[in-house]
């Protein structure tokens, strides 16, 4: 019997590509198609990574020979995730097994358009042209995609968020201002800093509750140039029961990206009723307009950030408007109910009916 085999980076791993694929898990979709999952990439040293990818083209490749797969569906972002995926696409093309090549890369078009070389260029065109569908995260990634390659099958499905139970709004903390994911320039960690010590003087209980990995020390040390060192709390990597209860507690959600696809902290910090404020990058802005579910600012404008974010934090009855009305866009839009009917139809039009 024929199954789909799904591939993405490890569901107990950091990043949206986890979080998406443990969504599809808690809402049954794996279980009720018969998915066989394949973890890729795990966290930790070179040498676990390395074997945790041979087992994954072990274990395909042995599924292929005995005639077990029937579809393919792969999670992949730029850079080393797209490199070490690559060759199962080569397989299963080979197979002449249909893929579904499942685009999550903030800096896809970057990694393609500057760091990719003519012939390097040609081999991801390949891939793309070649897969059965090609999924991506948002209307602006589908139109980059269509530029770029050729298949006529590209699809924006957005990335789906379970719905929590509704926090009371008295209950938050006034004043805690949350950011999760790898801190850096790319998520605007630094302009964050900036716009927050602009405000501290007028802003009573300000907090800056960032959790994730990445540039920990360099963060820390920039608050403390900036005054900031008592205002911030750095949480460390937060795992989803620890994200649940930052988000029950802050009172603002913050990610000043300069790249992203469609950020699942954006997505569960709406879903959990708190206002958003970021900027118009990559599907931010299907998910967040300006003025009703948060505001939207140019990356790098740290002035503009410290505004916004001064007015969220001083206009209770605004930032409360905002979260429930980006609570409201959550279940009409981004809700698993609402966004994993349509990868089901994809299975359904490549040849798999529920179990």
């Amino acid at each position: 019997m024929k199954t789909i085999v799904m591939l993405g980076t490890g569901m107990d791993t950091m990043g949206g590509i986890a979080s998406v694929v443990r969504v599809y898990e808690e809402a049954g979709m794996l279980r009720r198609f018969g998915v066989r999952y394949l973890a890729t990439h795990c966290d930790g040293s070179k040498w676990r990574k390395l074997r945790v990818m041979l087992a994954a083209y072990a274990a395909f490749c042995w599924m292929l020979l005995r005639g077990r797969v029937g579809l393919m569906h792969v999670h992949l972002a730029s850079r080393a995730s797209f490199w070490r995926k690559s060759g199962f696409f080569l397989l299963a093309f080979a197979a002449r097994v249909p893929a579904i090549l499942h685009l999550h890369g903030a800096e896809f078009a970057r990694f393609y358009g500057e760091e990719c070389g003519p012939w390097r260029k040609r081999f991801v065109r390949f891939i793309f042209d070649r897969s059965a569908r090609v999924v991506v995260l948002s209307e602006a990634w589908r139109c980059w995609v269509q530029g770029m390659s050729s298949n006529p099958h590209v699809e924006a499905i957005y990335n789906p968020v379970l719905l929590p139970a509704a926090s009371a709004w008295e209950e938050r903390r006034r004043g805690a201002v949350l950011s999760l994911g790898r801190l850096g320039r790319r998520k605007g960690s630094y302009d964050l800093l900036q716009a927050a010590a602009r405000i501290a003087p007028q802003v009573s209980g300000l907090e800056l509750r960032l959790g994730g990995d990445g540039e920990l020390d360099a963060v820390r040390e920039r608050a403390a140039q900036l005054g900031l060192a008592g205002q911030l709390n750095l949480l460390g990597w937060v795992g989803a029961e620890g994200r649940r209860q930052q988000l029950a507690l802050a009172s603002l959600y913050a990610l000043p990206s300069y790249n992203e696809g469609l950020p699942m902290s954006v997505l569960e910090a709406m879903a959990a009723g708190l206002p958003v404020l970021a900027t118009p990058v990559g599907g931010i802005p299907e998910a967040v307009a300006d003025g009703v579910e948060g505001f939207l600012v140019a990356p790098g404008d740290v002035e503009a950030l410290a505004a916004r974010l001064a007015q969220l934090l001083e206009d209770d009855a605004l930032a409360r408007r905002m979260g429930e009305a980006a609570r409201r866009k959550v279940e009409s839009t981004f809700c698993s109910d609402a966004v994993l009917p349509r990868v089901e139809r994809l299975y359904r039009e490549l040849g798999f009916m529920p179990q």
